[in-house]
């Protein structure tokens, strides 16, 4: 197991996963766009809050791969279906915790279950498992978080 095989697989493993909801979109699956929702955190401008966004969900991939290497170091083993486990688990955290519960802390331009009518928000608010952004959303999701896990997990099994 290497650090640098976490790295790659983390990168490819976002790349997938990003691309994946970006199609998605695209075919009108969801109206997600994870991006557009990391971006707008440091900015009003949708240009430059989408090209922020990518960086920010790049950089968040590979600290998240980081984060399964620690793990898979602390088990002294590491394969793609624990990757896939790990990746479920990611989904999960990352469509309840990390969007409903930590990004409304810090994220200046998201609506809340508590904003009012005269108050205007740039993002409403994504809800339990994403649902707000359609029904199909937690799917695509957690499928594309799994990916992400395999390709980490296979990526560091492969450069053990």
């Amino acid at each position: 197991m290497t650090i640098w095989g976490a790295l790659a697989g983390g990168f490819i493993g976002t790349l997938v996963l990003t691309t994946a909801l970006r199609a998605a979109n695209e075919l009108k699956l969801t109206r997600i766009d994870i991006p557009f929702l990391l971006g707008t955190c440091v900015t009003v401008n949708r240009s430059r809050a989408k090209a922020l966004g990518y960086l920010a969900h790049f950089v968040f991939g590979e600290l998240f791969a980081l984060g399964y290497y620690g793990l898979f170091v602390a088990l002294g083993t590491s394969s793609w279906w624990l990757g896939a486990l790990f990746g479920l688990v990611h989904g999960m955290f990352a469509g309840t915790a990390l969007v409903n519960i930590l990004l409304p802390v810090v994220h200046p331009r998201m609506g809340t279950n508590l904003t009012s009518a005269p108050q205007s928000a740039l993002l409403e608010p994504p809800g339990f498992l994403l649902l707000n952004y359609g029904v199909v959303t937690p799917i695509v999701s957690l499928l594309g978080h799994v990916l992400y896990g395999v390709l980490v997990g296979g990526f560091i099994s492969f450069t053990s």
